[in-house]
């Protein structure tokens, strides 16, 4: 099946997911056939701090109008926090949306994750995930989650993880002091919230993590949903998860 991109959100993550695909489907000897259409950080994240969901859901319906002519059969959004107006989109793409959220949970779910910490956005980690893990929030259709309890940072560092990874992912890169925030955030929601790993619920958040031990185990949310991807390139849509 031919995957249409919308990247650009940041453009550090569109070369991981471009990176990974091409990675996956070499090692399955499979064609990958993928078109990938570039957005624009500062609007995206201009419009979700608004909370303009209906904004950029008109955004993204245009450039997937693109890659539908350029034929591609399905869409994916490179951005986990990019599907903050997910609800809103999908009733105006006119391509099937690969959603991350369900993704997410069913590569959770595979790895027998209970507990989760999560490290992203503010409305990725309040709404565990735009209700796929927790049940809470858009993006989930029936709202019912997968049953995976997530812990989040508390009080004031919940908005400086946010601010980190929101400067992260336009800069495409982190400084060490950025680093050591999210490395101490992840860090407190094992050891004082007993979260079994850390979701890198941001799909720029491998420029900190990549190649580094943090001294805990983390899941990147971004490499499952490229597995959700590459299984769907394989297998139809029919072989996303639901």
């Amino acid at each position: 099946m031919h995957i249409g991109l919308i990247g650009g959100i940041g453009p550090a993550a569109t070369e991981f997911y471009y990176r990974h695909l091409v990675r996956r489907h070499e090692a399955e000897d499979r064609r990958l056939e993928l078109t990938i259409v570039h957005a624009h950080v500062h609007t995206l994240a201009a419009n979700a701090i608004a909370g303009r969901a209906e904004a950029q859901a008109g955004e993204y319906a245009a450039l997937t109008a693109r890659l539908k002519g350029a034929g591609a059969e399905a869409v994916a959004i490179t951005s986990i926090g990019g599907h903050f107006c997910f609800d809103e989109f999908e009733p105006l793409s006119p391509l099937p949306v690969l959603n991350v959220a369900p993704a997410i949970a069913a590569g959770l779910r595979a790895r027998g994750v209970s507990r989760i910490g999560l490290i992203g956005t503010a409305i990725a980690m309040t709404s565990g995930i735009y209700g796929a893990l927790s049940g809470n929030g858009p993006g989930n259709g029936s709202g019912n989650g997968a049953g995976i309890e997530t812990v989040i940072p508390q009080g004031d560092d919940l908005q400086t993880v946010n601010d980190v990874y929101i400067a992260l992912a336009r800069a495409g890169a982190v400084g060490e002091d950025g680093r050591a925030i999210l490395f101490r955030a992840g860090r407190d929601l094992v050891e004082r919230q007993g979260a079994e790993a850390v979701l890198l619920a941001g799909t720029d958040l491998f420029l900190a993590f990549e190649g580094r031990d943090p001294g805990y185990p983390t899941i990147d949310g971004a490499l499952l949903h490229v597995e959700a991807l590459t299984r769907a390139s394989i297998g139809g849509l029919a072989a996303y998860p639901a």
